[in-house]
C-alpha cells in the first residue's frame, strides 16, 4: 500500500457538490492499494500513520505523533493514481493498482484499523470523482510505501 500523508489545519472532500468528509487539524491520507497487498500492509500502514512524528513539540521539532494529539483526525481518500507508472510514454499505466474488488476491502480495513486506534476518520467515497480541499500545514507532506521498509 502507498500513502501520501499531509499534515493539515483543515480539509474536506466533496462528491457532486456535497461535503462527504471533513476534519480539523490532522492528516489527509491519500491511499493507494497495490495488487497483492494484504492484511500485513494494512497493519503496517495503520501503525505508521498513527506513530509518525509530524507534529511540532514545544521546541518546534517534529516530535509528536498523531496518536498523542488530543483529537487525532485523518481524512482518508482512496486514490489508485498513487500507483501510476509514468516511466514510459505520456499516459500513466495503472497496472500495479489493485482492482476495486481487491482494493475496497483493504482500504476499508485501514480505515477500521485507524478508528480502532482512537483516530477520528472521515472518508471520501470509494471510486467517486471527488474534490479535495485542504490547507497543508508547514507544509508537511510525506510518502509511505508498505513494500519499501
Amino acid at each position: 500500500m502507498r500513502a501520501v500523508i499531509q499534515r493539515v489545519s483543515r480539509a474536506h472532500v466533496r462528491v457532486e457538490g456535497s461535503t462527504v468528509g471533513a476534519i480539523g487539524p490532522g492528516y489527509v491520507a491519500l491511499i493507494g492499494v497495490e495488487r497483492g497487498d494484504g492484511e500485513a500492509d494494512v497493519n503496517w500502514l495503520s501503525r505508521k500513520i498513527t506513530s509518525l512524528r509530524l507534529w511540532p513539540d514545544a521546541d518546534g521539532k517534529m516530535n509528536i505523533p498523531l496518536s498523542e494529539r488530543r483529537e487525532p483526525e485523518v481524512l482518508a481518500i482512496s486514490q489508485f493514481t498513487l500507483l501510476a507508472d509514468c516511466r514510459r510514454g505520456l499516459r500513466p499505466s495503472f497496472d500495479a493498482a489493485a482492482k476495486p474488488e481487491e482494493a475496497r476491502p483493504l482500504y476499508e480495513a485501514l480505515v477500521a484499523s485507524l478508528r480502532s486506534a482512537g483516530v477520528k476518520v472521515a472518508t471520501g467515497v470509494f471510486q467517486a470523482d471527488m474534490e479535495l480541499e485542504l490547507v497543508n500545514q508547514g507544509p508537511v507532506t510525506v510518502s509511505l510505501d508498505s513494500r519499501v521498509k
